[in-house]
């Protein structure tokens, strides 16, 4: 474990020099520099004097932020969301109060008779030391809960073992290391800051403009990040730390010890192995792993979750899906129309919502693409992957029907067979109840492609990105491409200018994809804003507009046909991922 101790604290430097923390940093600066006490407010017409015993308290100061700020991003990120489970809160209650505490800070920085007013209680503590330090490690301690680094392997690491109760003592040091790693550039940055202003005479002589300026900074970066105005900048700024994050923690012997402190095993039987290709039969596949480490429940009374253990006696069906996903959108009428017409007879329908793209973890994107697509049975939000991981799941869609004494008797992965499905559906609740009399299939008509199909497309370049004709794409740059002399069946090309992100390609000026497919229907998940014009063999057939949260948008609609498909996209337009129907 020493070894991966040593890639947390690593890691965490890294993630403090990204992209994702640069909201903060004004924060930083702002609460490491101003004012010898709490609130920051001097009295009026004092001079700055700088003896080396001010110069150290001063310096002091920064470490006193610093620090209150690794206490409470570890003690948040590891007991946090528990302890407001426990205690009934509000999961944003911790986030809230530093908020309050920012603009407290805030306001006494630009009033200084109100930071007189904020700094009374203190008052005994200035009179024994007057460095504000004590009162430094309180803002520190507000800022911790503000401070959300880029999420990569090490800290998902540390929120599922978190999520799912198994804080120990290697997952305290592993979130000590990472939360001080970070904390490393943040100190260097805070002392740089109070260095150059000890330097400069005028930052000196002008001591109560300087600190209500700070006052001012830290009132709109409170605004900021409590209405996640930030998440452009994070996202606008090119993410220069992405290939040293990846070669630090997505190496083979850091995946293997973070799966090892999340308790996974790649022992476990898939339960995939349970596919019957003989037809519509049942089996037995053991008895249903219970749902663990949801995050929400939506559809359910009063958002309540659901357990099979209480279900025991119903005939459930876990549907596996994402809202993006075409062949999940495919599905979605049948299992709709099962719940609707069974539920009342002993069919549960639990649809466990894991993401395949970051957008599809916000709970807000999951309610109102839900909502456009018709989903009323319950739907489990399975952001950490731990349901999925139980049922050492494969893909999307994938259904597990469980009888009434919680054994999973049938598992269907992928598209089509509805028909079979249902048929199963039926002959286990009739086990269940064998005077039951069930009302008449479905039939909802099965949409699923017969035809030769081009395969899934990701744009990501963390899919490697087998069928791009171009020679090769640079991660996280804009970047110029142009289309080459020919282009093979099933790939697709760039030119104009791209920034290949890891999950999608950003459009620049004069952006256009070409690719060659066959299918009688064209997909294409969308997001960021824009328009997209489309043509298909250099006739325009369509121009798209792209804004609101990602999704699925149809680019071409029948009939079956073997073309060359010409997109050109306007600065802005985010591309994620071609499907085929």
């Amino acid at each position: 474990m020493f070894v991966l101790y040593l890639i947390a604290f690593v890691a965490g430097m890294v993630a403090g020099i990204s992209p994702c923390i640069l909201p903060v940093l004004p924060v930083v600066l702002v609460a490491s520099t101003t004012g010898p006490t709490l609130i920051g407010a001097a009295p009026a017409g004092a001079t700055a004097t700088l003896t080396s015993t001010t110069r150290k308290n001063h310096r002091l100061r920064a470490y006193a932020v610093i620090g209150g700020l690794i206490l409470s991003f570890s003690v948040f990120t590891l007991v946090g969301s528990e302890l407001l489970s426990a205690l009934h809160l509000p999961q944003d209650l911790l986030r809230d109060i530093g908020l309050v505490i920012l603009g407290v800070v805030a306001v006494g920085l630009i009033v200084p008779a109100l930071g007189e007013l904020l700094e009374r209680p203190f008052a005994r503590v200035a009179r024994r030391q007057a460095t504000g330090n004590k009162g430094a490690f309180v803002l520190g301690l507000g800022l911790g809960v503000l401070f959300v680094p880029c999420a990569g392997p090490v800290l998902t690491a540390i929120t599922v073992v978190s999520a799912n109760h198994m804080v120990g003592f290697s997952s305290v040091i592993l979130t000590a290391d990472f939360a001080a790693g970070a904390a490393v550039p943040l100190l260097a940055f805070a002392l740089a800051g109070q260095r150059v202003a000890e330097r400069v005479s005028g930052f000196r002589s002008h001591a109560v403009m300087a600190r209500r300026v700070g006052g001012i900074v830290l009132v709109v970066m409170t605004v900021v990040l409590a209405f996640n105005w930030a998440n452009f900048l994070q996202t606008a700024v090119p993410g220069y730390t992405s290939a040293l994050q990846r070669t630090i923690e997505g190496n083979s012997y850091a995946e293997k010890q973070l799966h090892a402190l999340q308790g996974a095993t790649t022992a476990t039987k898939k339960l995939t192995n349970c596919v019957d290709g003989t037809g519509p039969t049942l089996v037995r596949c053991g008895k249903a792993p219970a749902f663990t480490g949801l995050t929400t429940w939506l559809n359910t009374s009063g958002g309540e979750p659901l357990s099979l253990t209480a279900l025991k006696g119903k005939v459930v069906l876990v549907d596996f899906w994402t809202y993006s996903c075409i062949n999940c959108q495919r599905s979605l009428p049948h299992v709709e129309a099962w719940y609707n017409r069974y539920h009342s007879d002993g069919l549960e329908v639990v649809g466990v919502h894991t993401p395949e793209f970051a957008f599809e973890h916000v709970v807000s994107n999951i309610v109102t693409a839900s909502h456009q697509l018709g989903v009323r049975y319950p739907i489990a939000v399975d952001n950490n992957y731990k349901t999925w991981d139980a049922y050492d799941n494969q893909g999307w869609p994938s259904d597990y029907l469980i009888d009434s004494t919680g054994q999973i008797r049938s598992v269907a992965v992928g598209e089509g067979d509805y028909t079979g499905t249902e048929s199963l559906i039926r002959k286990l609740l009739v086990a269940a109840h064998p005077k039951l009399h069930l009302p008449p299939a479905t039939g909802v008509p099965n949409r699923t492609p017969v035809n030769p199909l081009t395969p899934e497309t990701y744009l990501g370049y963390k899919y490697q990105l087998p069928n791009i004709a171009n020679t090769s794409v640079l991660p996280e740059k804009a970047s110029n491409y142009q289309f080459p002399a020919t282009l093979a069946q099933d790939f697709f090309a760039l030119a104009g200018t791209w920034t290949a992100g890891s999950q999608d390609m950003t459009a620049g000026t004069g952006a256009r994809i070409e690719l060659s497919f066959e299918a009688d229907d064209v997909y294409l998940v969308l997001g960021g804003s824009g328009t997209l014009n489309v043509s298909v063999d250099a006739k325009h057939t369509k121009t798209i507009t792209v804004s609101g949260l990602p999704r699925l948008y149809t680019l071409v609609s029948g009939p079956y046909q073997t073309a060359t498909l010409t997109l050109n996209a306007s600065p802005g337009v985010k591309a994620y991922d071609f499907t085929f129907g």
